[in-house]
């Protein structure tokens, strides 16, 4: 998982401002011992995040499984550990980006919850897909392949990449197709109801309400943009929570008649 680092903005400043003085010597002196101390301040506070970041990785690795291991079988289909341990480090990433720690008693367990549920969700609609007659071409394949390497400045980074994955490129390019012909069943058999201006009405109300409650409560209020100015992306906003329920609908309807065992 790439580990997010953050920049001491303050310091920043804090040294821009610094470079500003005048020609006095003294003031010049002080400016660059102020500059050398806000650099070592930021070293300090970056090796110290460093060694956060590392820390926090290696409890998160403590919560993957031997990736040659079955954790559910799925309709017949077995799905691996190392299917597991990708879908884990994006539930994972989910909670971290919520502020939460996935690595506590009960987060844990909602991960672990969450991230088979998500496999045996996927691999429900990609068997429905292909049991519609879903498929993907070669040129498809080709064309998101060519799109994935574009991510990457030299080829080497593209195979570093891979390899850090543990995939080769045609387990990759197997990975992509199934991708493609889910994309295809999602975009043609989930039907989702249009986005009206009232629920986009009633999504902006409601944000607007709890903007002033925590202005209320002694937290600083941010302006409130215009409704014209944010309505696309509310829309769009609104659209994936659709597609999402409907999808999450289609599950629950798809393991009435499946056979699942989850072995984790």
């Amino acid at each position: 998982m790439k580990k997010l680092m953050y920049t001491l903005l303050i310091g920043v400043i804090a040294a821009a401002l610094t470079a500003c003085g005048s020609n006095d010597d003294a003031k010049q002196s002080k400016s660059d011992d102020q500059k050398t101390a806000q650099t070592e301040k930021q070293k300090e506070a970056q090796e110290k995040q460093e060694k956060q970041a590392k820390e926090m990785q290696k409890k998160l690795d403590k919560q993957k499984v031997d990736e040659k291991k079955t954790v559910a079988v799925v309709n017949g289909k077995k799905v691996s550990g190392e299917e597991y341990n990708a879908a884990l480090a994006t539930s994972q990433n989910q909670y971290q980006q919520m502020g939460q720690d996935p690595t506590s008693k009960e987060a844990a367990k909602q991960v672990k919850q969450q991230t088979i549920d998500n496999l045996v969700g996927q691999t429900l609609l990609l068997q429905e897909a292909e049991h519609k007659g879903y498929k993907a071409t070669d040129e498809e394949v080709n064309k998101k392949l060519k799109e994935t390497k574009k991510q990457f400045k030299t080829d080497k980074q593209f195979k570093a990449a891979l390899k850090d994955a543990g995939l080769t490129q045609s387990q990759l390019k197997s990975e992509l197709a199934d991708s493609i012909k889910y994309q295809q069943y999602v975009d043609k058999d989930i039907q989702t109801p249009e986005v009206t201006d009232k629920e986009i009405q009633d999504y902006y109300d409601q944000f607007a309400k709890q903007s002033q409650s925590q202005a209320s409560g002694g937290k600083e209020q941010s302006q409130m943009p215009k409704l014209e100015d944010v309505k696309p992306q509310i829309k769009q906003q609104l659209e994936q929570q659709k597609k999402q329920e409907a999808l999450e609908k289609k599950v629950e309807e798809l393991k009435k008649n499946a056979k699942v065992e989850v072995k984790l």
